[in-house]
């Protein structure tokens, strides 16, 4: 498919997007805490459904011929139906020929019609179940859909057929099935933009930026590599899952989450499907990773994660100090302060909890952490540092310019982990880099494509360069006290220029010269005051 033609795809289904929020809008759901799951469900379900007739075209492309394709289906012996569905690709959801959209949107004047959309998306859920559902770890089973239509307290059958009549006007995603994660990680970006920021409270998610996904994922994999298994434990709404997976490639990874919110989790399932990643959906945990770890045992080849940095996890305190778990959390957990519990260093759990989940002789990650944790000089920090060191697993560390993250203040590192690492360390100052840019009401620093180059390039060689980035030893980490800021390895060079005797003569004569004048101007200034504060009257 041609760019312009992508293009096009891409604005056609943004248009559908805007096109479906404005009916939750004018239903009275415009902001409503329901409106992400009716917008969210209701595009997947456009999805499976061009998905399914995508895949059916290419096996049994005489059903198209007739006059009403739908109905044809619909006449198919229950044998036959069932020998078709085996036909289909494997990562499909099979649909029955009452689920369509052109069979419901030829039925939007029957009565009830809101209860029709609804159970309609209950029986793909449930028709569909073991491919589809997100676990919890003690066994439940998070379905694929539920009813959407209950959210609006009146008007439900028109709310009903407004979704519907959108999903047949605006777009057909037969045309991009071919297209891959370029396409549709734009799409999901856009499809999540307004429900996946800050603003969520306790458990709320920080959309990882793409230049921070794109510096991880290739720095991470840079060879072509037999089938890995892939892991983050605060896994959000995938984006840098996503990323590696493109970098490896999607059909030789699998992928394993966990994150405790369902939101997120839903969210990372509807990134899996339009990714190519279905086999993964049943390794999607939703749980809290630091009480619970679902994959406790399991080692990963690559881990990734962005854990948030200040969270309030004062109600799991005394779980997490028992016994069985001090050798997950070797360097400490850490106290609930007694003011500002949202401001608890989590992040430091989740770094301990990685470096125990990394495959022992292939194991690599790639962790955002707030670039005060590369020097701190006493405390937990410091210990993992150390430990990093000490197991020489530390590959290096990318500080990364202010603003990065739209979303909070917050200056950020990355740290690469190799359990394979040659002994030398990778430290980059790339602070100065990027141009500044307005993201509503925030400021955001953006990094040009080159820029990106620069960092995973210097990185990947081990290059050092003045002022950005330096090669150290374990040794040099040491007498430093584990600092891994790379300004604190920078040479300081002071460049000196040869003159004759008369020119240095000359040049003091004229600092001597320009230091009595000053000396002159001080002594007038100083007499004009007196003068001035003589001529002010006191009452």
């Amino acid at each position: 498919m041609t760019a312009n033609k992508t293009t096009q795809h891409i604005i056609q289904t943004k248009a559908l997007i805007d096109d479906l929020k404005a009916v939750c809008a004018n239903y009275g759901l415009g902001n409503d805490g329901n409106e992400f799951k009716i917008i969210t469900q209701i595009f997947l379900y456009k999805y499976f459904n061009d998905k399914f007739t995508y895949e059916l075209r290419k096996a049994r492309p005489e059903i198209f011929e007739t006059e009403n394709w739908v109905e044809t289906l619909k006449g198919l012996p229950k044998d036959d139906y069932k020998k078709l569905e085996f036909q289909l690709e494997s990562d499909i959801a099979i649909l029955q020929p009452q689920h369509l959209i052109p069979y419901l949107f030829n039925r939007q004047d029957k009565p009830d019609f809101a209860k029709r959309l609804d159970e309609t998306l209950i029986d793909i859920a449930a028709q569909n179940n073991k491919l589809f559902a997100v676990a919890t770890p003690d066994g439940v089973k998070i379905k694929l859909f539920e009813p959407i239509t209950e959210y609006v307290s009146s008007k439900r059958d028109a709310f009903a057929k407004a979704l519907i009549n959108k999903l047949v006007e605006d777009i057909n995603f037969e045309d991009v099935m071919s297209e891959g994660f370029d396409f549709f990680s734009t799409i999901f970006e856009y499809l999540i933009k307004d429900y996946n920021n800050d603003s969520g409270g306790k458990y709320a998610e920080y959309y990882t930026p793409h230049a921070v996904s794109e510096i991880m994922a290739k720095i991470l994999v840079t060879d072509d590599l037999p089938s890995r298994k892939i892991h983050d434990p605060s896994a959000g709404s995938g984006t840098l899952l996503m990323t590696l997976a493109q970098a490896i490639g999607a059909h030789k990874c699998t992928v394993y989450s966990q994150d405790i919110s369902q939101k997120s989790s839903n969210l990372l399932r509807l990134n899996l499907v339009l990714n190519g990643l279905i086999h993964s959906i049943q390794n999607v945990i939703q749980g809290n990773t630091m009480t619970n770890p679902y994959y406790r045992d399991e080692k990963f080849h690559y881990i990734v994660s962005n854990p948030p940095f200040k969270l309030d996890f004062s109600d799991d305190i005394d779980e997490l100090n028992k016994k069985v778990n001090q050798d997950r959390f070797f360097a400490g957990i850490p106290n609930v302060p007694k003011k500002a519990k949202n401001k608890m260093a989590i992040y430091s759990l989740f770094l301990q909890h990685i470096m125990g989940s990394l495959h022992p002789k292939e194991g690599k990650a790639a962790i955002v952490v707030p670039t005060g944790f590369i020097t701190a000089q006493a405390g937990i920090d410091k210990r993992i540092r150390e430990q990093m060191i000490a197991r020489k697993m530390l590959a290096g560390v990318v500080s990364m310019p202010s603003n990065i993250f739209a979303t909070t203040g917050t200056n950020v590192s990355i740290v690469f982990l190799d359990v394979q690492n040659d002994g030398n360390v990778v430290l980059i100052d790339a602070s100065n880099l990027g141009r500044t840019i307005k993201e509503g009401k925030n400021q955001k620093t953006v990094l040009e494509p080159k820029e990106e180059q620069k960092i995973i390039d210097t990185f990947v060689n081990k290059k050092a360069e003045d002022d950005f980035s330096v090669v150290v030893s374990s040794d040099e980490i040491k007498t430093k006290n584990y600092s891994l800021s790379a300004g604190q390895y920078f040479e300081i060079k002071i460049e000196y220029t040869d003159i004759t005797a008369d020119e240095f003569t000359t040049k003091m004569k004229g600092f001597k010269s320009n230091l009595e004048n000053l000396f002159a101007e001080s002594k007038s200034l100083e007499k004009e005051i007196q003068n001035n504060l003589k001529e002010l009257r006191y009452e």
